[in-house]
């Protein structure tokens, strides 16, 4: 009985072991392989990048540039940066986790963007008659869509998982991305193109529910290590200039063509811009003789891009933009001076990156201002062609007024907080079985763990380098015989 209680004790037990070599290559090389059986059987061109598009533009009089490649491809490329560079360099402020903030995040999204094709696909693309999935640009958009969920959610638990554990969050995070999707986009016919509910609502509160359920009592003891260097915040800071460039693409992706996707852009770009002035605002009120907090400069002033993921494609004017991002600035700030300390002690909840406040909270206002900028939409402002073009008010939507349409954007944002909260506490309880290879308290948010590290050479100190230097200097240019004592 005794060695059963013991043998339970160390299942259960605060012992880890790093040790990936089996699990980690096993679930990379089976996924893998799934994925090449499932495309082969499910997985094909569409009519814009198959062969037949020569006989396909004869007959439909069309020329290249009617390919949706030309219009999407630039807005992709900018996508694909913000998800593989923006993301991963985000999340390198700690002073021993950059390898593995940005590999990680690079495993993710290589895996996700394969998952999302699929999961998307049977759900937007599948051709029942056929029984295959047509893909094409805007699947590869909405693919890295669907990974940002799963690389916000990484977030929250940044440093405390391992990389096993980070391809469990994904498949599910994936899977769960894809229904939430469907039953906004689709069932509820939301409009959603830059993804405030549907992408950052979900990935932020799928994350801190993960977070929740994976607290850590005794994360104190690699406290050390949970926290940036000079050097690893001024990477951290490339990686939100390139999110801060490209959130305008980010945004108007998959808008509408012509004045649907100028406008989305626009009103991402001053939205941001507005998002930068209240944070460094309130980031230099709070500190003493106003000096500026880098934690705020990385995260807060990339809100106003959040914040206007569901209203920039919408008519809520350039002086609206403006006050969402003055606003969303303001309340992001605050949250990392006030709300991320306040949930940790009294919720329990350590989010490393503070995605509670760039993306949960954020994501769910700015589909809440989406809401009240579609309830208020009238002919008078979007014209009757502007207001079906706008909302695809078609089909069986065709007899759908503004105030209706605000109330499923409304309904919209409280299934992606759903989605999120629910399903990140069953992956979360997933993720507590202690078979994923997840580092113990004392050895989180650093790189030694799954990574080889290179040898750090013996520096000798500046100074001391300095002076050693002109005493050799000295020796060499002096002859001996120059020197004479005097004596007084």
């Amino acid at each position: 009985m005794g060695n059963c209680c013991e043998s339970a004790s160390n299942f259960f037990g605060p012992q880890k072991n790093t040790n990936v070599r089996v699990s980690l290559p096993a679930v990379c090389f089976v996924w893998q392989i799934a994925m090449i059986v499932l495309f082969g059987v499910f997985v094909r061109y569409d009519k814009e990048s198959d062969a037949h598009w020569v006989e396909l533009k004869k007959t439909e009089n069309l020329t290249d540039l009617d390919n949706e490649f030309y219009f999407r491809y630039p807005s992709f490329q900018d996508v694909h940066v913000m998800i593989f560079v923006g993301f991963g360099f985000l999340m390198t402020f700690l002073k021993r986790y950059s390898f593995s903030a940005v590999g990680f995040n690079f495993l993710i999204a290589a895996f996700g963007l394969q998952w999302a094709l699929l999961m998307q696909g049977w759900f937007h693309h599948f051709d029942y008659s056929t029984g295959k999935i047509y893909i094409g640009i805007e699947s590869m958009i909405n693919a890295d869509f669907c990974c940002a969920g799963s690389l916000i959610a990484y977030g929250a638990i940044l440093g405390k998982v391992s990389p096993v554990q980070l391809m469990v969050v994904t498949l599910f995070g994936v899977t769960l991305f894809a229904v939430e999707e469907f039953i906004i986009l689709d069932l509820f016919h939301c409009r959603d193109a830059g993804g405030a509910m549907v992408i950052h609502c979900f990935g932020g509160y799928y994350g801190l529910a993960i977070s929740w359920v994976l607290y850590r009592p005794n994360l104190h003891r690699s406290k050390r290590l949970n926290g940036s260097v000079y050097q690893s915040d001024l990477f951290a800071m490339i990686g939100t200039l390139f999110l801060w460039m490209f959130w305008p693409s980010f945004n108007s992706a998959i808008a509408n063509h012509g004045e649907g996707q100028h406008r989305t852009a626009m009103n991402t770009y001053i939205a941001l811009a507005s998002s930068v002035l209240t944070t460094v605002a309130i980031s230099s009120m709070s500190k003493k003789g106003g000096k500026l907090d880098m934690v705020h400069i990385q995260n807060a002033t990339l809100a106003g891009g959040v914040a206007m993921g569901t209203a920039a494609e919408l008519m809520i004017t350039p002086y609206g933009s403006l006050i969402v991002g003055f606003c969303i600035g303001i309340i992001s700030t605050f949250g990392y001076l006030y709300i991320t300390p306040f949930l940790e002690e009294r919720f329990k909840l350590q989010d490393t990156c503070g995605i509670h406040n760039l993306h949960a909270v954020p994501g769910m206002l700015g589909g809440f201002t989406g809401a009240i900028v579609a309830a208020t939409a009238s002919e008078s402002v979007y014209s009757k062609e502007g207001l079906i073009a706008t909302f695809d008010f078609t089909g069986k939507f065709e007899n759908r007024s503004p105030g209706t349409q605000g109330g499923f954007q409304a309904a919209g944002v409280c299934v992606a907080m759903a989605f999120g909260l629910v399903g990140g506490a069953i992956v979360g309880f997933i993720l507590k079985f202690p078979i994923w290879g997840d580092a113990a308290d004392d050895n989180c948010f650093d790189d030694e763990a799954y990574w080889e590290l290179p040898e750090e050479e013996e520096t000798i100190p500046p100074v001391l380098e300095y002076n050693n230097h002109m005493t050799q200097q000295k020796h060499r240019e002096t002859p001996e015989t120059s020197f004479s004592v005097v004596e007084s």
